[in-house]
C-alpha cells in the first residue's frame, strides 16, 4: 500500500481525502500544519505555493488540496478567495449576494510533491448552482452547492465523496500515483 502525507490545517478535508484515497489503496497520513494562504488569481498558483511549502517542512511525498467556489453571476467570485470569503461572510453572505442567476462551479486542485520543485497538479471541476437557502449541516460551502444532475446540496448527498470536485481531482491523482508506483516497481 502506498503512503502519502496530506498537509492541511483542515481536518475535514483530510478525512474526505483519506476516505476517497483508501478506495484506491493509498494510505493518507495527516500532516497538520498552517500553510501560508497566498492571495493569487488561480487555485493552481495557490496549490503550487502550498505544496512546496509543505514539502520543505516534511521532506516526504505530500499532497495538498485547494478548492474554490466560482459563482457565474459574480464573475467567478469568490474563486481562489473562497477561504477568506467563507471566513468573512460565510454561506449566508453568498446567498445574500445572489439574485436570480445561481450558476456556479466547484473546482479542486490537488498538488503533489515528492522532491523539491517537482510538483504535479490534478484539477477537477463540477458544474452546479447555488441553493436559495442553507440545506444540510456539513462544513464549508457544502450546504449551498447543488451539483448539476442533483436536487440536493453536497451537504445532503450521501455519496458526495463519489461525485465531488475533490473526489474527481483525487481520483486523477490516485490513477497517476498508482501508475507511477507500478512503473517504479518494475
Amino acid at each position: 500500500m502506498s503512503s502519502v502525507l496530506f498537509a492541511s490545517s483542515n481536518e475535514n478535508k483530510y478525512k474526505e481525502a483519506k476516505s476517497i484515497l483508501s478506495k484506491f489503496d493509498i494510505k493518507l497520513d495527516f500532516f497538520k500544519c498552517n500553510l501560508e494562504e497566498i492571495q493569487a488569481d488561480t487555485l493552481e498558483e495557490i496549490a503550487l505555493h502550498k505544496v512546496t511549502q509543505a514539502f520543505s517542512q516534511c521532506s516526504k511525498p505530500v499532497i495538498i488540496e485547494d478548492d474554490g467556489l466560482f459563482v457565474a453571476s459574480l464573475n467567478g467570485f469568490p474563486g481562489p478567495y473562497s477561504a477568506f470569503v467563507f471566513k468573512t461572510i460565510g454561506n449566508k453572505g453568498i446567498l445574500e449576494l445572489l439574485k436570480a442567476k445561481r450558476k456556479a462551479k466547484f473546482q479542486s486542485v490537488i498538488a503533489y510533491c515528492e522532491r523539491n520543485n517537482d510538483v504535479m497538479l490534478f484539477k477537477a471541476v463540477v458544474d452546479g448552482k447555488i441553493s436559495r437557502k442553507l440545506m444540510g449541516t456539513k462544513w464549508g460551502y457544502d450546504p449551498i452547492f447543488i451539483p448539476d444532475g442533483q436536487n440536493k446540496t453536497y451537504a445532503q448527498l450521501r455519496d458526495k465523496n463519489l461525485v465531488s470536485h475533490r473526489y474527481l481531482a483525487l481520483r486523477k491523482f490516485a490513477m497517476w500515483h498508482l501508475h507511477e508506483q507500478e512503473s517504479s516497481d518494475r
